[in-house]
């Protein structure tokens, strides 16, 4: 059994399952950067067992699960996965699951139990572990929003108290609350009815919050919409710029704080309606998806607006050689900041900033259009020169033609025929 580990996935993440030694010894393999579940997977399995002790020999029983880690699928891990044989689905929906083992000094993982319906040891670990899973998810995406407002420098605390709008102010109280129920959470392993009753009513305040942000974003984009001057537009693209930072950072707040909840939320229904956990799994997971979809949307517009404002600018820089280079300035630093944020969500938008053209490679554009012109001009000069001349030519011949005729003409006139002499 030491050589034997679990795989379940729920798509987003895989549970590996099994001894101490021989989790280590994969993630070591495959080179799966990983975080440590046990400890979260014993106290549900624990619960598990004493609600329903007919269930209690097998999770005693299960050898396998006594450590854990939780390793993010992404598309190289999720690559190594597949080397090894891949995982079958099981009878709950997106999720997938397989035994494998190492036997001997083989250096090589093989699939131990594989087919249709194939399930955990223990089947307390496929009814709790895509929760858990999920809960993981969640602690490394709010991981990796304090990680980006540490990197673009964002004193959080300064940038919210900045903000005289009630909705906004509401969400720093909101936030020091969830934040102080995450570390209860940690200390006591559970979200007992004292802290839940502390944030229970919060996600109306942080979606409020979100909502308003958002449209302070679409604001910006209409505005910068209704420019048209090259002056109105620099404006406006450098308070989008000054702007777009500030919401953004409250937007980030927010995810961090909805996935908070989402965490605590499973774990309440874990303890009080294990019956609804996979439902309520699934609906979460849904409902970050519209959140996601819902910033997409807003962010991209404003993108699309100054990138517009940016291109209209560069098309003008000969005239305005100082107006025209702060808008495409301004331009590239509000998508720097949207591409930072949309890589930290998870949202994947391709981000493409307009080139500052500088006055020089416009004023060299115009002088070799006005070559260009010049050439053409002179060329159908000369075009006409040559034309005119040779028109010229013929009608001289023509003409030097008729004069000697008229010429004899008159001097037959006057001078008579032989006959009529």
């Amino acid at each position: 059994m030491d050589n034997e580990i679990e795989l379940i996935s729920d798509g987003d993440g895989l549970a590996v399952i099994g001894s101490a030694s021989a989790l280590e010894r994969f993630v070591q393999t495959h080179g799966l950067p990983s975080r440590d579940l046990g400890p979260r997977l014993s106290k549900v399995l624990s619960r598990a067992a004493t609600g329903a002790q007919a269930v209690g020999t097998k999770v005693a029983a299960a050898g396998p699960a006594d450590s854990a880690r939780w390793v993010r699928l992404t598309e190289e891990s999720a690559r190594k996965i597949d080397e090894l044989g891949g995982l079958m689905p099981t009878k709950t929906p997106g999720i997938s699951h397989a035994m494998i083992g190492k036997p001997g000094a083989s250096k090589s993982w093989i699939q131990l139990e594989k087919g249709p319906g194939s399930l955990p040891t223990n089947p307390a670990l496929l009814a709790n572990a895509p929760a858990l899973m999920a809960q993981m998810a969640m602690q490394q995406a709010m991981d990796e929003i304090t990680d980006y407002l540490a990197v673009i420098d964002a004193k959080l605390d300064d940038v919210l108290r900045a903000q005289k709008d009630s909705v906004v102010a509401r969400m720093i109280g909101v936030g020091l609350q969830i934040d102080e129920a995450m570390t209860i959470r940690e200390h006591v392993g559970r979200v007992n009815e004292v802290t839940w009753s502390k944030v229970q009513d919060a996600a109306g305040t942080i979606a409020d919050t979100q909502a308003y942000a958002l449209l302070q974003l679409d604001a910006l984009a209409e505005r910068l919409e209704r420019k048209s001057t090259v002056a109105e537009l620099m404006k406006t693209a450098q308070e989008a710029e000054a702007k777009t930072r500030e919401w953004l950072t409250v937007l980030a707040r927010c995810f961090q704080l909805q996935e908070g909840i989402a965490v605590l939320e499973l774990d309440r229904v874990m303890e009080t309606a294990p019956g609804d956990l996979e439902g309520h799994r699934l609906g979460l997971k849904a409902a970050r998806r519209d959140r996601l979809a819902t910033i997409a949307t807003s962010t991209q517009r404003l993108l699309t607006r100054i990138q517009d404002a940016a291109g209209t600018a560069n098309s003008k820089v000969l005239f305005n050689p100082i107006q025209s280079p702060a808008v495409v300035a301004a331009s590239t630093q509000v998508a720097a900041a949207v591409g930072e944020l949309h890589q930290t969500l998870g949202i994947g938008l391709d981000q493409q900033t307009v080139e500052q053209r500088r006055w020089g490679a416009a004023a060299a554009d115009v002088r070799d259009r006005a070559r260009a012109l010049g050439g053409d001009t002179v060329a159908a000069g000369k075009r006409l020169g040559a034309g005119t001349a040779e028109r010229a030519s013929s009608a001289t011949g023509k003409l030097a033609g008729r004069i000697p005729s008229r010429a004899l003409r008159r001097r037959d006139a006057d001078e008579g025929t032989p006959e009529e002499l």
